[in-house]
């Protein structure tokens, strides 16, 4: 069988089938070879600059470094926001294998909050750079420097690093003015270039800080490092080094800031000072303030409570977002505006009863003279600060020539070069009113008007700089608070300009107001003559704010009310009266009366005029002013 089976079997047959399986298997390893050397050729020759390119993008990162912050000085070059050298704790989050145990090791060597390690886990599931070291416990001591130092050999992944930090070395007198940095937030990331701030700590939240953020934070360094397959830094291939940000210089007065803001005692209040030849802030005062400091490296919620929960409002910025009935402080705006619609003159004279009617039988607005001040006119009528001579001007003008005059001198409006967030305040007209309220202008609510009540409300920042114009003769310069910037004058690009003549028909009423309001100190009569007895001439106006509304012959009794129910204290002015170098806007909330705002100004007009501060503000008198 089996050679019969042999027979059968064609042996050159399978040689051939062999031969030819051996030629197409070798054709096609011939064939994927010339496909791979062609692939390769492709890869290697023709796209090499493109593969290159993304070879080096998986090898080459480029990682930003902060650059050191611009320092901010007052106008005597005196440090209000500093950038301190700190020593801090950092946890770099691929070197730790075991989390919980670290815990354990850092809570046994120095004092770590549970805030401070949520903070830091919160931090860690954000977006970062492989490798980049997160800060877990800031500002260390030299106690707690030294101890973590001992262990730092078993510490897997933990660092003490120096660090550049915000101080401000004069706490809550300059809060609301300066502002303050804070930890950088997501929120915050949507407004900036990520790259340039990637490995940034602060960012700058409020006051000048935050205005001048760009120009503060200045230009970020570059490093192109090389980086392997996990993404931790290997060495370091090119270097660009960080553009510092630039100084700012303000007009902001450190000695007069802080004076003013003792000078306010336990009251809650306000005081602004503006230089009226350039428009630029002196002080700005807003109290209570907070220590900006708490805010830096994240303020504990312990402590943020207790700002927040203040009946006092320390947060909250006065001199920006403070709306106050701007009271008699608005009379001299009043008689400028009877003077130049033609409803008033210097040389008519006013019976000045104990109250003004509207109407025979309608109700009676009383002036604070309950017994009247008899026959006046426009001078007398600053002088006394009589009432109902406004009452009856506000009525015979209405509301629209009012409006119209008084937006002139910036109120109603933000005016505020370079700080973010102030207040319009309200400049009430017969438009507002109807979108309001749905009702039309009465001529009640003109009359509120004329003495700075009813529904007007003013920022200090807006009176004092409506003061500054009335200083300078009617040239109005929009206050701002930074000088320069680096080496050069500041630029504002807010769409603001940066001063504009405000044009009387009679330029001459300009010196007569100031006249008048000069006698409000000189006069026998002057409801501010106790400024008396100066060197130089003060022109100034007092002012009683109400805060709740009297009935029509309701007496008001200071000693049967609560405090927070007390009338506001105000007082506008500035000095020498011929050439002011200075002017001021002072508010006591619930001061009750008008001479605590007079004296306050006064001691700031002797400071500032004859650099007569008391000793203990030596501290704060800085080189220009040594010099």
């Amino acid at each position: 069988m089996s050679r019969r089976h042999q027979n059968f079997r064609n042996y050159r047959q399978e040689q051939r089938l062999t031969q030819h399986r051996l030629i197409a298997a070798a054709l096609f390893v011939l064939l994927m070879a010339i496909i791979l050397m062609a692939r390769l050729f492709y890869l290697q020759v023709i796209e090499h600059d493109l593969y290159q390119t993304k070879a080096d993008d998986n090898r080459v990162m480029l990682v930003t470094e902060p650059p050191p912050r611009g320092l901010i000085y007052d106008r005597n070059d005196v440090i209000l926001a500093d950038n301190r050298p700190i020593h801090s704790l950092t946890i770099t989050p691929e070197r730790v294998d075991d989390f919980s145990q670290l815990k354990k090791q850092l809570s046994g060597i120095i004092e770590i909050s549970d805030a401070e390690w949520e903070d830091f886990d919160d931090r860690r599931k954000e977006y970062r750079r492989p490798y980049q070291s997160l800060t877990l416990k800031s500002q260390l001591t030299d106690e707690e420097w030294a101890k973590v130092a001992v262990d730092l050999y078993r510490l897997d992944g933990v660092q003490v690093e120096a660090q550049l930090t915000r101080y401000y070395p004069y706490g809550e007198a300059f809060a609301h003015a300066v502002g303050y940095v804070g930890r950088i937030t997501s929120k915050d990331l949507e407004t900036v270039d990520r790259q340039a701030y990637q490995g940034a700590l602060f960012i700058g939240k409020t006051g000048v800080e935050g205005y001048y953020e760009k120009t503060l934070f200045g230009e970020a360094g570059l490093s192109k490092v090389e980086v392997n397959a996990r993404g931790r830094i290997m060495s370091e291939l090119d270097r660009q080094n960080p553009t510092p940000g630039k100084d700012l210089h303000l007009f902001l007065d450190a000695r007069l800031q802080q004076y003013a803001y003792d000078l306010l005692g336990d009251y809650t209040g306000s005081v602004v000072a503006i230089d009226p030849t350039t428009g630029g802030i002196l002080a700005l005062v807003s109290k209570p303030g907070y220590d900006p400091n708490l805010f830096v490296r994240g303020i504990s919620y312990d402590d943020y409570n207790v700002l927040r929960q203040s009946k006092k409002l320390p947060l909250f910025n006065r001199a920006l977002r403070g709306g106050y009935p701007p009271a008699s402080t608005i009379k001299p705006f009043m008689a400028l505006a009877g003077l130049e619609y033609g409803f008033a003159s210097w040389t008519e004279r006013y019976f000045a009863k104990g109250y003004y009617q509207i109407n025979p039988d309608g109700r009676r607005y009383r002036d604070w003279k309950r017994t009247g001040h008899g026959w006046i006119d426009l001078e007398r009528s600053i002088i006394e600060s009589v009432d109902t001579y406004y009452y009856q001007l506000a009525n015979k003008m209405g509301i629209t020539p009012i409006h119209n005059f008084l937006t002139r001198f910036g109120f109603g409006q933000s005016n505020l070069l370079d700080l973010n967030g102030q207040s319009n305040g309200l400049l009430p007209s017969n438009e507002w009113k109807k979108a309001k309220y749905k009702e039309p202008w009465y001529p009640g609510d003109s009359v509120n008007v004329g003495i700075g009540q009813g529904f007007m409300v003013a920022t200090p920042v807006q009176i004092a700089s409506a003061t500054s114009a009335l200083a300078s003769r009617g040239h109005y310069f929009y206050p701002r608070m930074t000088n320069t910037v680096g080496d050069e004058p500041a630029v504002f690009e807010n769409g603001l300009g940066d001063e504009h003549d405000i044009v009387l028909k009679d330029q001459r009423n300009w010196e007569r107001m100031v006249v008048a309001m000069r006698k409000v100190i000189t006069d026998s009569h002057g409801t501010a003559r106790r400024l008396q007895g100066t060197e130089y001439e003060i022109a100034g106006k007092t002012g009683t704010g109400q805060v709740f509304s009297l009935q029509e012959d309701q007496e008001y009794d200071a000693d049967s009310l609560e405090k927070r129910l007390h009338d506001h204290a105000l007082f506008i002015g500035f000095a020498p009266a011929k050439q002011p170098k200075i002017s001021i806007f002072a508010i006591f909330e619930n001061g009750g009366s008008s001479s605590k705002p007079a004296d306050l100004s006064r001691a700031l007009f002797d400071a500032y005029l004859y650099d007569d501060y008391p000793d203990r503000y030596d501290y704060l008198k800085g080189n220009k002013n040594e010099g």
